[in-house]
């Protein structure tokens, strides 16, 4: 007939219409149903990328095998549409313990079409050493997933790579810019890449970072800031039995200066100050002409370590011994995160979601573990930060008993895909 043919051809590009305006319907309005459906479809393709991730080795120095990861998650992320480059730090910020090379960073962009402006954070460096694998490697048992720094922090980055992948698969792009920074040195204090999270982090209106979260899926606001304090006495050395006084000894006077430091910690503040290490003398008939110690510190409050160096640099003007010298360095490792009201409203909103799937979430305001690089996200931003939206997990930086749990997996990326398209649709409050 002579009308079917406009007929067909108008049908076409009406059903394409259709389909199009259906998938962006779908992306605006993902009954939370849908969103936990792809999030279960998810689960294994995770399970896979976690296993590969275990299976590369890579130590905060083990340069070859932090390459070999990097390649692995770039090329991840590349598939997923990002604009990906593999970093190389320039910047590197020197503490006692910084090795010559530092690993390389991932970083990519995704653009959207909206104004939010948001960043996931994880690191793919671990803490063990090349060849410790072959005793921990991957291995799915009853509701644990097992492996060399499965929980720190390589599911932070297979979460992150599967959450980007859910929301390619909900067709969502109501985001300004999603940027994800996976760095190379974070269990070594981010001497590297500190200062390329802060800055990046500057420009966002919320950070993620996924650190592995507790049993309890409990988002933390505040992270311990870590310090070290070195103490260095130069004396003179003399023979300890027919002339000791002629000597300085060294090890008197770092005594003298130990003790009178003791109290400086300020426990009702979270200020605590702990000499660990400490070393002098060569031999027994030898009066010490040098002696070193260490300190451990932490602090709940940026202001706290300022306050701290300045009462360690007063006290080393009282000395035992005149004749002896006394230096003092603090090295701010890891500043502390302080909870803000911006992230008390994403954690409440957070706890909102989980309560959709029949589940209940702590939100921990007062830093109860270590530091982590959320702290350095946090420098410069004006807007959020919120810390272990990873899985659920134990026995970090353990020898045979690191794991997370297989339930936590869906949670984490139903909480991290609806946060992100909540926080982009202008829905949390």
């Amino acid at each position: 007939m002579p009308q079917s043919r406009p007929a067909r051809s108008f049908v076409r590009p009406l059903i394409a219409s259709l389909s199009l305006a259906f998938a962006a319907a779908v992306a605006h309005a993902a009954p939370a149903a849908d969103i936990r459906a792809l999030a279960e479809q998810e689960q294994q393709p995770l399970l896979d990328t976690l296993r590969d991730l275990v299976q590369i080795e890579s130590g905060s120095k083990d340069i070859e095998g932090l390459n070999q990861i990097a390649a692995r998650v770039a090329g991840e992320l590349k598939q997923l549409g990002g604009a990906v480059d593999i970093l190389q730090t320039t910047d590197i910020y020197r503490l006692d313990d910084t090795p010559e090379t530092i690993g390389p960073a991932v970083q990519a962009v995704f653009k959207g079409t909206g104004s939010a402006k948001i960043m996931l954070i994880a690191h793919m460096d671990t803490v063990y050493l090349k060849g410790m694998l072959k005793d921990q490697p991957f291995r799915v048992d009853g509701d644990k997933a097992y492996g060399l720094g499965i929980a720190d922090d390589k599911q932070g980055v297979a979460t992150i790579i599967h959450a980007v992948a859910l929301l390619q698969k909900l067709n969502f792009r109501d985001y300004g810019t999603l940027t994800v920074l996976i760095n190379g040195d974070e269990e070594i204090s981010s001497p590297g890449w500190r200062s390329t999270i802060t800055r990046v982090a500057a420009e966002q209106d919320v950070v993620f970072s996924f650190e592995g979260s507790d049993a309890n899926g409990t988002l933390r606001l505040a992270t311990s800031g870590i310090g070290s304090a070195y103490l260095t006495v130069h004396g003179k050395s003399s023979h300890a039995g027919a002339r000791p006084e002629g000597g300085v000894n060294a090890l008197y006077e770092l005594s003298h200066q130990v003790l009178q430091m003791k109290d400086l910690s300020k426990p009702e503040q979270g200020l605590k100050l702990n000499w660990t290490v400490s070393k002098s003398g060569t031999n027994r008939n030898v009066i010490p002409a040098e002696a070193t110690a260490q300190a451990d510190a932490r602090a709940l409050k940026v202001a706290d370590f300022d306050e701290l160096e300045k009462a360690l640099q007063d006290k080393i003007r009282t000395r035992l011994l005149p004749d002896s010298k006394v230096d003092v360095k603090f090295e701010v490792r890891r500043p502390p995160l302080e909870a803000n009201d911006a992230s008390r409203r994403i954690a409440a909103h957070g706890k909102t979601i989980y309560q959709e799937l029949g589940l209940s979430m702590n939100v921990a305001e007062r830093a109860t573990g270590g530091g982590t690089d959320a702290a350095f996200a946090a420098l410069k931003i004006k807007g959020a930060v919120v810390e272990g939206m990873g899985l659920s997990g134990f026995g970090a930086h353990s020898n045979d008993a690191e794991y997370v749990q297989l339930n936590s997996i869906v949670p984490r990326l139903v909480l991290t895909t609806r946060m992100i398209m909540d926080l982009s649709n202008g829905k949390v409050k």
